[in-house]
């Protein structure tokens, strides 16, 4: 059940948070902040790279190193392929994951690895197999562990994961929102010294400040009605949530919400970018989770039966492609088959900003599904 007085109740939330997700959330433009101190001491910033590489690989388990994969391959764009290299094993547990380069590897690409813990015998294993094949290794993850030892013996170079302010020692699980900007923002000052993608110093700061701008405005002392993040939750707490997309930085916010909401909160949902959603999922609401496919009786007395999970449509909106934009076909397909929407679009800005939005707001809007449905 979701107990939606729980919203408005801050001492309740900060009850039900025994993952400290609230903290990782708010915490975000901190992480940015010291992410880029822990990366300029480690020299990232004096880097005169020869070049850029053919091809980045990157590493890592857990929901953030998916999303920080994701996020370099949409912000590198064609300039460089990124591929994610898939971990295999018996469990999803740091002894029983395994890590294999492509047979294509080789001195001319670059190898990122990204953890919140740095205990994983298989990316040891991986920054071997990289030196022996010649590939440059750069890690993001928790000082003085095996993997910083691997990366020291491969040559590579190690950047220390940005830790809670108020707990300096003890890196986040790889569920918080705040592990997601701990270990991207280092590999972002990296890609910037190689021409790939641009995240100089006050790009990453305004980063910092647009993730603190949404804290304020959707921290668990602002009221439901004026909180994004919780309207949001509210919405979709009896909901199949149908996340559409549109715009470059709104893909892989809509897939980092799809998987927060898995992981975080243990509901289902759906996405895909317009205009290809409209197809992908006309189906979908033309069947029984369209909130107007019963044909009963309006009025019958429902409180014996089960609640019915309808469909409700997520659009996450950036700066389209040449101003066209498939937005007016979605909310006539949507309300066509009596299936609510709702909208999220961020101010303006860089394409970082945008995004940093973006994801911000969906991940408190995670954390606050999963704390008054678990609560």
């Amino acid at each position: 059940m979701f107990d939606d007085s729980l919203l408005d109740d801050p001492e309740a939330l900060a009850r039900a948070d025994r993952r400290d997700l609230l903290l990782g959330a708010a915490e975000a433009g901190a992480r940015v902040r010291t992410a880029v101190r822990h990366a300029t001491e480690a020299g990232i910033g004096e880097l005169k790279p020869d070049g850029r590489p053919r091809a980045i690989l990157t590493a890592g388990p857990g929901l953030a190193a998916t999303c920080v994969a994701d996020l370099l391959g949409t912000l590198a764009g064609a300039a460089c392929p990124v591929t994610r290299l898939t971990p295999r094993g018996v469990a999803p547990a740091a002894g029983a994951l395994l890590w294999e380069l492509p047979g294509w590897a080789g001195p001319v690409d670059l190898l990122l690895i990204a953890t919140p813990d740095g205990s994983e015998p298989g990316l040891s294993l991986l920054v071997e197999q990289a030196y022996r094949r010649g590939l440059t290794v750069v890690a993001v993850c928790p000082p003085r562990t095996p993997l910083t030892d691997a990366v020291a013996g491969a040559h590579g170079l190690s950047v220390p994961m940005a830790t809670a302010p108020y707990e300096p020692q003890a890196p986040a699980a790889a569920s918080a929102p705040g592990s997601l900007w701990a270990l991207l923002t280092p590999l972002l000052a990296l890609l910037d010294r190689t021409g790939m993608l641009s995240a100089p110093p006050d790009v990453l700061e305004r980063v910092a400040d647009r993730l603190d701008q949404v804290a304020e405005r959707c921290g668990p002392a602002i009221a439901t009605y004026s909180n994004p993040a919780k309207t949001l939750a509210s919405e979709l707490a009896e909901a199949l949530p149908v996340i559409w997309t549109e715009g470059d930085s709104a893909g892989p916010a809509g897939r980092r919400f799809v998987a927060a909401l898995a992981e975080l909160a243990g509901r289902p949902a759906l996405t895909a970018e317009l205009p290809e959603a409209l197809a992908a999922h006309s189906v979908l609401l033309a069947g029984t989770l369209a909130a107007g496919a019963d044909p009963d009786d309006f009025f019958r007395d429902r409180v014996e039966e089960a609640q019915v999970v309808h469909a409700r449509v997520v659009l996450l909106r950036d700066r389209p492609a040449g101003g066209r934009t498939a937005a007016p076909a979605a909310r006539e397909l949507a309300l066509s088959h009596d299936t609510a929407i709702s909208e999220l679009e961020p101010e303006e800005g860089g394409d970082l900003e945008t995004l940093a939005e973006l994801i911000a707001v969906t991940d408190f809007a995670a954390v606050y599904l999963a704390l008054a449905s678990t609560a």
